[in-house]
């Protein structure tokens, strides 16, 4: 019984180290010091800007302002007014934007809207195409890093996106956006920095046209780019980081409105490990291709709260097995994986989180934070999301 015991112990443990090792190479390698952002030249490739929205009249004036300000030249700005019951269309007109409408009864979502838009530039392709969320803003010089990045990697890269709480923000919306920028800033620097790929993010993903001109979005997934970004890794395309465009969006002071967009990003990532990360993983072991399996690590690695959560149960449960058998081996080493893990958030902490919220509320409220989420996680297997809807805003 005891064998059988540590057999599964030992299972267990290997399962769970792959995420938490990856997850501290990307932090460890990303606080090294010596990077440095690479020159931004300009540039004259054709850039095609899809920006999809749904009834985004209430943000998308400002979205655009931005954009015209960070434009290149020979860009063409289109917005897909997808379904859009409000005034989004006209909108876009008054900011210079070809716009084009989409309606459709059942078929919903960011990337119908997005193949939509592809279909309407196989008239007129250009060399770059580049999606920007319609209630996003695009910092001076992002585009043409990322039509830079394009041009000289000819490959499809990914923009430094943070997803930001507004000022006075609730405790938990801040850890949020402390989850958020380990997700998509210091975690994918680690890898970049080892010349491995990272996810698309969904706002600020740029790519050669030839690379997704054929692209498989009109399927209705809610966590599309994630999918995306899977399927040009199987073709030995992965995404790159591009940490010199910098792209920024709010999350909703609206509690329905977080609640929703959370559920949304977590289910389609849990579901997106299960059905493609592991996969990958093994298409990747099986063919030798490093890109792969470091994007089905990447993506194998959970959202931090449940990583944190599965980790502390079992380490928990790993001191009632030393305690109970009066012995260390093997029982030990998930108290030690899991004090590694807390280690490697407190060290992403200081590299890009001290600004968003002090020690005292993340040592504090973040558990909190995390036990808060069980039940979020239990929906994925009782009342899983499985369709997109849209987040309502402020």
């Amino acid at each position: 019984m005891m064998i059988v015991a540590e057999v599964l112990y030992w299972g267990l443990l290997v399962v769970l180290a792959i995420p938490v090792l990856t997850f501290c190479l990307q932090i460890l390698i990303a606080i090294l010091p010596g990077y440095r952002n690479q020159k931004i030249n300009l540039q004259s490739a054709s850039v095609a800007l899809l920006i999809p929205a749904h009834n985004e009249s209430a943000g998308i004036s400002d979205t655009l302002i931005s954009i015209n300000k960070a434009a290149t030249t020979n860009t063409r700005i289109i917005v897909i007014a997808d379904n859009c019951s409000d005034n989004t269309a006209e909108i876009g007109r008054n900011y210079g934007a070809e716009v084009i409408e989409r309606t459709h009864e059942t078929l919903r979502g960011k990337g119908y809207a997005l193949d939509f838009g592809i279909q309407y530039l196989l008239k007129n392709p250009p060399e770059v195409m580049i999606v920007f969320d319609a209630d996003c803003i695009v910092h001076p010089d992002a585009i043409n890093a990322l039509v830079q990045a394009v041009v000289s990697g000819k490959r499809a890269v990914q923009a430094l996106y943070l997803i930001q709480a507004k000022p006075n923000s609730p405790v938990k919306t801040r850890l949020a956006e402390f989850a958020y920028v380990v997700k998509s800033w210091t975690r994918p620097l680690g890898f970049y920095r080892l010349g491995l790929p990272m996810q698309l993010m969904g706002s600020g993903m740029a790519f050669p046209w030839e690379h997704v001109k054929n692209a498989n979005l009109a399927k209705g997934y809610i966590v599309e780019d994630m999918k995306l970004g899977i399927d040009l890794a199987e073709q030995r395309l992965a995404p790159k980081f591009c940490p010199e465009a910098y792209v920024t969006s709010e999350f909703p002071m609206n509690d329905e409105g977080a609640s929703s967009q959370r559920k949304r990003w977590e289910h389609g990532h849990i579901g997106m490990i299960v059905q493609e990360g592991l996969p990958l993983l093994f298409k990747g072991i099986r063919s030798g291709s490093v890109e792969m399996i470091s994007m089905a690590l990447d993506l194998c690695v959970p959202p931090v709260a449940l990583l944190f959560l599965i980790s502390g149960v079992f380490a928990f449960v790993s001191l009632l097995l030393m305690f109970a058998n009066e012995t260390y081996f093997p029982w030990g080493y998930g108290v030690i994986q899991f004090l590694l893990l807390s280690v490697f958030v407190m060290i992403s902490w200081l590299k890009h989180g001290s600004k968003i919220l002090p020690f005292f509320e993340l040592v504090t409220y973040a558990p909190v934070y995390a036990v808060g989420k069980i039940q979020l996680y239990a929906k994925f297997f009782v009342n899983r999301q499985s369709e997109w809807v849209k987040s309502k805003r402020d």
